[in-house]
C-alpha cells in the first residue's frame, strides 16, 4: 500500500526517506508505474507470471494462483542458473492464510530459500511470524521488516559476484491493520521508534482528503512504516557495496498499488481508480547500464514488469507473458512508446484505462456509493476531484477511453463478466472458496478456459 507520492524523491516534503532518496538519484525515477489491478493478490500473479488474473487464476484476494501455467519468473530465473531467495509476502497460496507454503510447483520456481508467511497484517515484534523450511512457524521478536531484512541479508551474505542470483524482498508495510473496532478509522499500528520520527500534529494531509474516512492517526503510522521501510532498504544496499556487488545488479523498488489513504472520498485504501490507488513507485538502478539520475515518463504496468527486467537481463522472454518488454525502451531513453495501459479490478467489477493525460473506469454494475464509473482529465484536475463521466463538454475524449478499455478488453480475451457471473464459472457450486473458513481457494482451471468453456457448451 504504498503510492508514488510517498517517497521524497517523488516531491513529498515531509516524508522521511533518505536511503531511497538517494537511491532514486543514483538511477530512474519513474513517473507512471500503474497497478494494473490494485489489490495485492491479483498483482503479485501479475509479477510473478507477466499474464492477466483471468490466465494465471488469482483473480481476487486468497485465490490460488495457478501451477504450471506457462514460464513464471522465479522457474525461468531458476532455468538460467540464478540462485533464487523469495522473503517476506506471499500471498498466492489461496484460502487459509495461516499456514506455510509447501515447496513445490507451489512456489512457482522459487526453489532456493524460501521464507514467508503467506499473508498477515500485524507486523510488530512477537505479533508477526515466518514459516521456516520444516514447515514450524518462528515469531519474529522485532518489526516484522527488520527481520526480513536480516534474513535477506542473510542471502546476500551467500552470494558473489561470480554467479547470478535474484532476490526478492516483498515486505507488507506499509500496510493498514484493518480498521477500529467502531469501523471508523483504519489503523497503521507499527513499533514506537518508528512513529517518533513524526510529530503526528505537524502532518499535512492531501489536497483531496476526506476526513471522513481517515484522520492523522492513519497518516502517522502509515508514513512511520514507511521510514521503517526506508531504513530497511538501506541495509541491503550497504551490504551490496560491501559485497562488491552494487555496480552490476539490477536493484528495483516498487509496490503492489498505493493506499489512498482518505482521498477522493475512497472507503477503502485500494482498488480504485485514482492515483492513490494505481500508480506505485517505480526505482530501478544498475550501474553499469543505466545513467544516475534520470526521471522516465514512460507508461508501465504491472503485466510488463516480469518481461521488462527478464529483458533487462538477457534472458528470453516466455510466450505466455502478456505484458510489453519495455528493456529496450527504458536502454535506450525512450519515453513515449506507450500510449496506455490497462486498468481492471474484476472483484470491483471495473475496467478502464490509464493515460498520461486521463484516467477512465466504468463498469456493468452501477454502484452510487462507490462509483465505479469514473472520468478525469489529469491535466486540469492533477488530484482528480471532478468527476467527469457523462460530462457533455467532454465527450469526445470519454468515447476515446472507452474504445481504448474495449482495445485493452480485446487484447487479453476478457469479456467483462462481473466476479458474481466469473465465481459461478469457475468454481464448485458456484461460491468463491475463499470466503469461508477452511477453503482452500484453488480454481479448477484457468478462468479464462473455464468461461470459454461454458460459453460453448464444451
Amino acid at each position: 500500500e504504498h503510492a508514488w507520492d510517498m517517497l521524497g524523491c517523488y516531491g513529498n516534503e515531509q516524508i522521511i526517506t533518505p536511503h531511497l532518496d538517494r537511491f532514486a538519484g543514483q538511477g530512474i525515477r519513474f513517473n507512471h508505474c500503474i497497478s494494473n489491478s490494485p489489490v495485492c493478490t491479483p498483482y503479485r500473479g501479475m509479477l510473478l507470471s507477466g499474464q492477466h488474473p483471468l490466465c494465471h487464476g488469482a483473480m481476487a484476494n486468497d485465490i490460488q494462483m495457478l501451477a504450471g501455467n506457462g514460464n513464471y519468473f522465479g522457474e525461468v530465473l531458476r532455468d538460467a542458473g540464478y540462485r533464487t531467495g523469495y522473503v517476506g509476502k506471499w500471498h498466492l497460496y489461496g484460502g487459509n492464510r495461516n499456514r506455510p507454503i509447501p515447496a513445490g510447483p507451489l512456489r512457482y520456481g522459487f526453489d532456493g530459500t524460501f521464507l514467508s508467511n503467506n499473508c498477515h497484517v500485524d507486523s510488530r515484534p512477537v505479533h508477526c511470524y515466518y514459516w521456516n523450511e520444516a514447515g514450524e512457524k518462528v515469531f519474529f521478536e522485532e518489526w516484522e521488516v527488520f527481520g526480513q531484512t536480516r534474513q535477506a541479508l542473510d542471502f546476500l551474505d551467500g552470494c558473489s559476484a561470480e554467479d547470478p542470483f535474484a532476490l526478492f524482498v516483498s515486505w507488507h508495510p506499509p500496510h493498514d491493520n484493518g480498521r477500529t473496532k467502531d469501523k471508523k478509522v483504519w489503523r497503521y499500528e507499527t513499533i514506537p521508534e518508528l512513529m517518533g520520527m513524526y510529530d503526528e500534529d505537524q502532518i499535512e494531509y492531501r489536497p483531496n482528503f476526506d476526513s471522513k474516512v481517515h484522520d492523522k492517526r492513519s497518516y502517522h503510522g502509515h508514513m512511520a512504516m514507511i521510514s521503517g521501510v526506508d531504513a530497511a532498504f538501506g541495509w541491503l544496499m550497504e551490504k551490496l557495496k560491501e559485497k562488491g556487488l552494487d555496480e552490476n545488479t539490477i536493484v528495483v523498488f516498487t509496490a503492489d498499488h498505493g493506499d489512498l489513504l482518505g482521498s477522493n472520498g475512497r472507503p477503502w485504501p485500494k482498488g480504485f481508480p485514482e492515483d492513490g490507488s494505481v500508480r506505485v513507485p517505480f526505482l530501478l538502478r544498475w550501474p553499469e547500464r543505466l545513467p544516475a539520475a534520470r526521471t522516465s515518463d514512460l507508461l508501465l504496468g504491472s503485466l510488463d514488469l516480469m518481461p521488462t527486467l527478464l529483458g533487462m537481463m538477457g534472458l528470453g522472454v516466455p510466450k505466455t507473458c502478456q505484458g510489453q518488454d519495455l528493456a529496450p525502451d527504458i536502454l535506450a531513453g525512450r519515453e513515449n512508446t506507450v500510449s496506455s495501459v490497462p486498468l481492471f479490478l474484476l472483484p470491483g467489477n471495473w475496467r478502464g484505462v490509464y493515460t498520461h493525460q486521463y484516467t477512465y473506469c466504468t463498469t456493468k454494475i452501477p454502484n452510487e456509493k462507490l462509483k465505479f464509473r469514473a472520468f478525469y482529465d489529469k491535466q486540469s484536475d492533477p488530484l482528480q476531484m471532478h468527476n467527469l463521466y457523462d460530462d457533455p463538454d467532454h465527450r469526445a475524449a470519454q468515447q476515446e477511453m472507452h474504445r481504448l478499455t474495449e482495445e485493452w478488453l480485446g487484447r487479453y480475451d476478457d469479456p467483462f463478466l462481473s466476479m458474481q457471473e466469473i465465481v459461478r464459472v469457475c468454481f464448485a457450486n458456484g461460491r468463491n472458496p475463499t470466503t469461508k473458513r477452511g477453503q482452500t481457494g484453488i480454481l479448477q482451471g484457468r478462468p479464462l478456459d473455464l468461461i470459454r468453456a461454458k460459453r460453448t457448451g464444451r
